[in-house]
C-alpha cells in the first residue's frame, strides 16, 4: 500500500482526535515500519489495518465508520493533490467513470505494482448509475467514503446504497447504487 496512504490516514488521525491519539495508536500497534512513513514508499496492508483497528480501540468509533470517514478525507485530498481528475469531468457520475480506465492508468504509470482495485460502472436507464468495486484488500468502506466524498465534492443530489456481494476467491466485491434524489 502506497504511503501517501498511510501519511494523510495519520494526517487525519491527528487533525480529528489529536497528536497524542496517533502517537498511541503507533505504539499499540508495534508496526514494521515504526509508524514512519513517506508519500512514495510502499507498505504492508497489515500495517493499516492494525492502525484503524487501534484507532477503533482508542476511539471507541466502529471500524467501518472510521474507514469510511477516511475514504471521504481522501477523496478531499486527491481534489487538492490532483485536480486535473476533476476539473476535466462534469459530473460526478462522469468522475467515477474515470476512475478504473483513467484514474487507475496514470495511477499506474507512476507505480507499476500498486495493487489497485477493479472498478466497473454503468448508467442504467432510470436514471441509477451501478458501481461494482473488486479488491483482495477488502476496502469496500473506503470505496464508500470515496464515493460520498466525490457526491459531496460535485454537489449533486445522489443517495447510495451499498450491497455487499459473495466474495470472489479473496477479493471483496460490493455493488453501489446511486440515484438521483429528487
Amino acid at each position: 500500500m502506497k504511503g501517501i496512504v498511510f501519511t494523510e490516514f495519520l494526517e487525519m488521525v491527528d487533525d480529528s482526535f489529536g497528536y497524542e491519539t496517533t502517537e498511541a495508536i503507533i505504539k499499540k500497534a508495534d508496526l514494521p515500519s515504526g509508524g514512519v512513513y513517506t508519500g512514495i514508499g510502499t507498505y504492508s496492508h497489515s500495517e493499516m489495518i492494525a492502525l484503524v483497528k487501534g484507532l477503533s480501540a482508542e476511539t471507541h468509533v466502529k471500524v467501518q465508520v472510521l474507514v469510511q470517514t477516511f475514504g471521504e478525507h481522501m477523496l478531499g485530498r486527491f481534489v487538492d493533490l490532483f485536480p486535473d481528475f476533476f476539473s476535466t469531468v462534469p459530473d460526478v457520475l462522469s468522475f467515477l467513470e474515470n476512475v478504473d480506465g483513467y484514474i487507475h492508468g496514470e495511477v499506474r504509470k507512476l507505480y507499476p505494482n500498486a495493487t489497485l482495485p477493479e472498478i466497473a460502472t454503468r448508467r442504467l436507464d432510470d436514471g441509477q448509475f451501478e458501481l461494482i468495486y473488486k479488491s483482495p484488500r477488502h476496502l469496500g468502506d473506503f470505496a464508500e467514503g470515496l464515493i460520498a466524498g466525490a457526491i459531496r465534492h460535485f454537489g449533486e443530489p445522489f443517495a447510495v446504497q451499498r450491497t455487499d456481494l459473495p466474495n470472489e476467491g479473496q477479493r471483496q466485491c460490493v455493488k453501489f447504487m446511486l440515484a438521483p434524489r429528487p
